[in-house]
């Protein structure tokens, strides 16, 4: 045999054993999960929506005056159910709260058939919204009746307001809603025309799939997948955005790199003036900000696949904003978010996520320590988010009757040497192809995850496409939902 041949079979060999090598499974983790053991929320309204929908096709051939006075009739009930929940505390599971949203959920499809009405829908939502915040200031946010109940009229009254929005002739509404000018004396700047303060905290979602499983993962499932802390340097004013990237771990974004990294919706959130700690100090909120600032700026933080809070050495995107705070005394999430679903907790732990009882992003939004400023949504996207979601939560329900997300064993050598690559990128503090802190077992099921979420949401787009030209109007949520079912039938748990 030539030496140019032994050399050949050698270095294939060689190639080949170390093909076989990387092809052995990681092991099992060794720390052990975290669970909650809840019963995630369930609307179990199935009948409520589809009367709805009913009520709205009628409404859409009603003439004027019999719309007028449909909603003449239904803003008569709601005005006195709002001065209620304004001038009197009532406990969480008081009738009232009960009586307010349905009502609110009746006018849903009066407004959107009309449309004439949307501002003082919009007004309305947003004064609930206030009073209901300060009636959780009086409510024990730890028990099922609070967070029950704060949950089906905030995101409840939220999702009624987009739909409504949805049915606006080209889509076209203002993208911000002012909620509450909350009282702050720190350094201010302004995104998307809304002011902001430094300390403010802002829950976003953004366009990735990631992004709409952090958002619907959850007891409680809600709208944002992401939380920044804003701080604002007091002698330049200039804005920085401290958040915890999947990518790169903890840093400091200028508001202009936040915007152009694409937000399908944000909510700016800001600590209650009237909070001991702020009285005693109203720049606390600046101060937070400004310790968690210097704190990305002196030492890398990795990103917390994990989702442990209790340990500050590594941070997902809520520690950032709670760590700023608990430092001045102020523990933002009054209620612990819960992570109960199996399939969920399955799916999730897949891909890195140890602890079930967390903090994520859509509840910050009840926590009655913190005022909802300001809201903005871009009209342009909101019904992909839609989309976006209930293809998620098809997957999610999917992975609860046992369907898992598998990887291609065979690629899995080739992802880790992208892994290695991507470790040599972190050294020179570059982004790599897989995150840090993400194996290459997990980027091949993250992989997979977004081909499913793909496929599913093509085969959906279709059915949206049909339901319009034969119904004249945008499908509601629940029509999603049918529609993801549908469309996740013969999809497999592995990507394409």
């Amino acid at each position: 045999m030539k030496r140019s041949t032994r050399i050949i079979i050698t270095i294939v060999s060689a190639i080949f054993l170390i093909y076989l090598i990387l092809l052995i499974p990681d092991s099992p983790g060794g720390e052990a999960i975290r669970k909650a053991g809840e019963i995630p929320f369930a609307w179990k309204k199935d009948e409520v929506w589809q009367g709805l929908e009913k009520n709205f096709r009628e409404c859409r051939k009603a003439d004027a005056t019999l719309l007028e006075s449909q909603f003449l009739n239904l803003k008569g009930k709601a005005e006195p159910l709002l001065a209620k929940i304004v001038q009197n505390p009532f406990p969480p599971d008081d009738p009232v709260f009960a009586e307010l949203l349905y009502n609110f959920f009746e006018m849903a499809p009066v407004i959107a058939a009309g449309q004439q009405h949307t501002t003082w829908f919009i007004d309305y939502y947003n004064c609930v919204r206030r009073g209901v915040k300060l009636q959780s200031q009086h409510w024990d946010m730890d028990t099922k009746a609070a967070r029950n109940t704060i949950y089906q009229l905030l995101y409840g009254m939220r999702a009624a307001v987009e739909e409504v929005l949805l049915q606006s002739p080209g889509m076209t509404f203002n993208p911000a809603m002012v909620v509450k000018d909350e009282c702050s004396a720190t350094p201010s700047a302004a995104i998307f025309g809304i002011t902001i303060h430094s300390g403010d905290l802002l829950v976003s979602r953004g366009g990735a799939v990631a992004s709409a499983l952090i958002s619907r993962g959850n007891d409680y499932p809600g709208n944002f997948s992401h939380v920044a802390i804003i701080y604002v340097d007091e002698k330049t004013n200039i804005p920085y955005l401290v958040e915890a990237h999947i990518e790169r771990g903890v840093a400091v974004s200028t508001l202009a790199g936040y915007v152009a990294d694409k937000k399908l919706r944000f909510m700016v959130m800001r600590p209650r003036a009237d909070l001991p700690q702020i009285i005693r100090d109203p720049m606390l909120p600046h101060k937070a900000a400004q310790y968690i600032y210097h704190e990305a700026l002196t030492r890398h933080i990795p990103y917390d696949f994990k989702m442990n809070f209790h340990d500050p050495s590594a941070m997902f995107c809520s520690e950032v904003g709670s760590i700023a705070y608990q430092h001045y005394g102020i523990f933002p999430w009054r209620a612990i978010s819960t992570i109960s679903s199996p399939g969920v907790v399955m799916l999730l732990n897949g891909f890195g996520v140890e602890n079930f009882v967390t903090m994520m992003p859509s509840d910050l939004e009840y926590d009655p320590q913190l005022a909802v400023v300001a809201e903005w949504r871009d009209p342009n996207t909101l019904f992909k988010d839609h989309i976006y979601n209930a293809v998620m939560d098809v997957m999610l329900e999917n992975a609860d009757h046992g369907e898992n997300i598998r990887i291609n064993a065979w690629m899995l050598p080739v992802a880790r040497v992208v892994k290695g690559y991507s470790m040599l990128l972190n050294l020179f503090h570059q982004e790599g192809p897989i995150p840090e802190g993400m194996s290459a077992t997990q980027g091949l099921k993250n992989n997979a995850f977004k081909s499913i979420h793909s496929m599913i949401r093509h085969k959906t787009e279709k059915k949206i496409t049909q339901f319009i030209e034969k119904n004249g109007y945008v499908p509601p949520y629940w029509q999603l939902i049918d529609m993801a079912k549908e469309g996740s039938r013969g999809i497999s748990g592995e990507g394409e």
